[in-house]
């Protein structure tokens, strides 16, 4: 009688751990994009971006209220000094907005990962930008519970150098070396991969930036799909709602924080990620658009 009961409690156990197990592999994540943080608004581009405080106030309650596990910021958090229809002021500002704003999403209760985005080095340097967010580098991964997440630095001019002070830049680039870095990234995991970064891959051609927001997409995109490991990417920069599927990845790009000049609510996106169920949703708040979206093989 006694084996019995020792056999039952081990039972017990064993299946109390294996729930937790999968608890605790779900992972929720937030994301807000395109914020353009600013003390003037830009109306001949229709963005407001004196109310960012409030803005991202509100995320940074909803983030912690939820919790999210990890939030991700997708660039464009800053924007640049000039804005088209507004005045120009003094450049040396940016600088002290882009730290006003990190501060304010610091009060997160969790991980924050950010992104670079184009508008982020407009009047700032790489490093500044870097500087600001608390990096040594651009492109960097990790995990969170059963994912592994890659983030990815497109902010490179044509011949490989880093965005630096550039007026209206859109056009990115991966270069080479941090291409090499992500193949054997993607090698050494065998978790179901997110990959996150400014400008879009999906897009082949972009008026504003004559071509491919990523001039090197193509080789991008083969090396996510020979990875066999990349199941969704993240992106922003184009504002508004979008999901496409290449070679059986989900790329999916998120409407902009930034308000308008035609008021919109703030906007960002409640994403749950479950491994075992193969699944990736996404909640929006205001503009963003939810998706249910299934990865590989459903169980």
């Amino acid at each position: 009688m006694r084996k019995t009961v020792c056999v039952l409690a081990l039972l017990l156990v064993v299946g109390s751990l294996a729930v937790c197990a999968e608890s605790v592999d779900v992972v929720r994540v937030g994301i807000l994009t395109d914020v353009h943080v600013h003390d003037g608004d830009s109306p001949g581009e229709h963005k407001v971006m004196t109310n960012y405080p409030e803005r991202l106030s509100a995320f940074v309650d909803a983030m912690n209220a939820w919790p999210a596990d990890g939030v991700l910021q997708l660039g464009d958090l800053v924007n640049g000094n000039f804005v088209l229809g507004g005045g120009l002021g003094d450049p040396a500002r940016i600088g002290t907005l882009l730290k006003g704003a990190v501060a304010l999403l610091a009060e997160i209760d969790g991980p924050l990962y950010h992104v670079l985005g184009n508008h982020d080095m407009y009047d700032l340097s790489k490093t500044e930008v870097l500087a600001a967010h608390g990096l040594e580098a651009g492109y960097y991964s990790f995990d969170l519970g059963g994912f592994h997440f890659v983030v990815l630095d497109a902010e490179f001019n044509p011949d490989g150098t880093d965005y630096d002070h550039v007026f209206m830049r859109t056009k990115g680039l991966i270069p080479p070396d941090e291409l090499a870095w992500l193949v054997a990234d993607l090698a050494e995991t065998a978790l179901p991969t997110i990959v996150c970064l400014h400008q879009p891959l999906d897009v082949d051609f972009e008026a504003l930036a004559g071509g491919p927001p990523v001039t090197n997409h193509l080789d991008v995109r083969r090396a996510l799909a020979d990875s066999g490991v990349v199941v969704a990417v993240f992106q922003g920069h184009d504002h508004e709602n979008r999901l496409a599927t290449i070679d059986g990845i989900h790329y999916v790009t998120f409407a902009a924080m930034v308000d308008d000049t035609e008021p919109k609510p703030p906007t960002w996106a409640y994403i749950t990620l479950d491994p075992i169920a193969r699944t990736i949703s996404i909640v929006g708040e205001g503009e963003q658009a939810d998706y249910e979206l299934q990865f590989g093989e459903a169980p």
